[in-house]
């Protein structure tokens, strides 16, 4: 099997895992519902973020055509960067791996922007229709991201003597996300751990080709 077709695997499986679990939160849930997993920390918990991973907003009519615009740009470069890795042999396919699942997270989050907006209705005190006959909450470039995942491993409260947080109450982890945001910050943090080492040597030999081919033509 071809580094491609197994980048092709990676990518098209957390697409289907991705979709399949947000179709289900849409059309089962509506805006603050929430199922316990496990105990109180692993809750399947719906809400709706007109931005950025983890439930970080971008507000505002032409802040979100504007994130929808960059994310289609940033695929389009990512998507080229991953195509040309798996084709270059001397490249450890583990790279490859973690480009593959930051491109896949980021197409998770651009289908829920494109397109969710015109084939759902709104999800606030009622549970979602699939293509209602009214039409869709919102248009294109316009839709919402569905995050789910839900960890309040810890809560509890400040210390009384820290500045003006001091007795509120505080839960760890707060951000609730989807399967698009983990497959981003899977792939990141692994290309730290493990190929930063090998992306800073790729740098270098990219801008040393560059000079040679600068001195060639000069």
């Amino acid at each position: 099997m071809s580094r491609s077709v197994k980048s092709l695997i990676i990518i098209f499986s957390i697409l289907v895992v991705d979709q399949v679990l947000k179709f289900w939160i849409k059309t089962n849930l509506s805006i603050g519902d929430e199922i316990v997993v496990f105990k109180d920390w692993f809750i399947l918990h719906f809400v709706e973020n007109n931005g950025m991973a983890f439930g970080f907003e971008f507000a505002g009519e032409y802040g979100k055509m504007f994130l929808s615009v960059f994310r289609i740009v940033a695929v389009i470069a990512i998507g080229w960067y991953l195509f040309k890795l798996a084709r270059q042999k001397d490249v450890p396919f583990g790279f490859v791996a973690c480009i593959a699942l930051i491109f896949a997270g980021a197409i998770g989050n651009i289908i829920d922007s494109l397109f969710y907006g015109m084939i759902f209705n709104h999800s606030y005190g009622q549970v979602a229709t699939l293509f209602p006959a009214e039409g869709g909450y919102s248009s294109f470039l316009h839709g919402r991201v569905v995050d789910m995942f839900y960890f309040p491993l810890l809560e509890g409260r400040y210390p009384e003597w820290i500045p003006r947080i001091g007795g509120n109450p505080f839960i760890f982890f707060r951000p609730v996300f989807n399967i698009a945001d983990s497959a981003i910050t899977v792939g990141i943090f692994s290309i730290l751990l493990f190929y930063r080492k090998y992306f800073n040597k790729l740098e270098e030999s990219k801008s040393d080709s560059e000079e040679v081919e600068a001195e060639q033509t000069a």
